[in-house]
C-alpha cells in the first residue's frame, strides 16, 4: 500500500512540474525485456531487468493521468511533440501541424476509454503494468509524413519510420 501511495505521489508532482513547465516533456524507455528478465514470479525489483514496455500506451497512460488534474490536448501535444522536437534541434520540420512541417499526425478519441490487455499489445513480450488497467485517449489512426500507418485496430504500412539525428 506504502508504494501505491508513494507512486502516486511521485506521479502528482510529476505531472504538477509538467504543467508548471520546470518538465518540458515526456519519454518512454521502452523496454521489452522477456518477461523472465522482469522478475514477475519472485517480485524482486532490485535485480529485475530495468524499464517497462509503454511505448504503444504512453499517450493515453498520460492522457488518462493529465486531464484529471486539468490538462488539455494543447498540453499533451506541446509535452509529446512540440517540446521533443525543439530538443533534438528538429523544430522546424517536426512538432507541429503547419506548411512544410512532416505531417507526422494521429487522430485520439481522447473521451473514449479502454481496458488493457495483454493480447492487444504489439510488443515482443506482452508483459505491461497497465494490464487489467481502464485508460482513457483511443488512438483511431496514425500518419507518418502523411502517410496513413495504423488504422484502428490494423497497421496498414510497416516499418515506415525512420531515425532522426541532430
Amino acid at each position: 500500500m506504502r508504494a501505491t501511495h508513494s507512486g502516486a505521489g511521485q506521479q502528482r508532482r510529476a505531472l504538477g512540474a509538467l504543467q508548471d513547465g520546470i518538465i518540458d516533456f515526456v519519454a518512454t524507455d521502452h523496454s521489452p525485456a522477456p518477461p523472465d528478465l522482469k522478475q514477475l514470479e519472485s517480485g524482486d525489483f532490485t535485480t529485475a531487468w530495468g524499464g517497462i514496455a509503454s511505448l504503444q500506451l504512453a499517450l493515453p497512460v498520460l492522457w488518462t493521468a493529465a486531464q484529471k488534474r486539468g490538462a488539455s490536448l494543447p498540453d499533451l501535444a506541446r509535452w509529446l511533440s512540440t517540446n521533443p522536437a525543439r530538443l533534438i534541434g528538429q523544430q522546424g520540420r517536426k512538432g507541429q501541424i503547419a506548411k512544410g512541417f512532416d505531417a507526422d499526425l494521429l487522430v485520439l478519441a481522447p473521451e473514449q476509454t479502454f481496458t488493457v490487455t495483454a493480447e492487444m499489445l504489439h510488443h515482443r513480450h506482452n508483459v505491461s503494468p497497465y494490464i487489467g488497467q481502464e485508460l482513457q485517449g483511443v488512438i483511431e489512426q496514425t500518419f507518418l509524413k502523411g502517410q496513413l500507418v495504423y488504422d484502428r485496430p490494423n497497421f496498414t504500412h510497416l516499418h515506415q519510420g525512420e531515425i532522426i539525428t541532430r
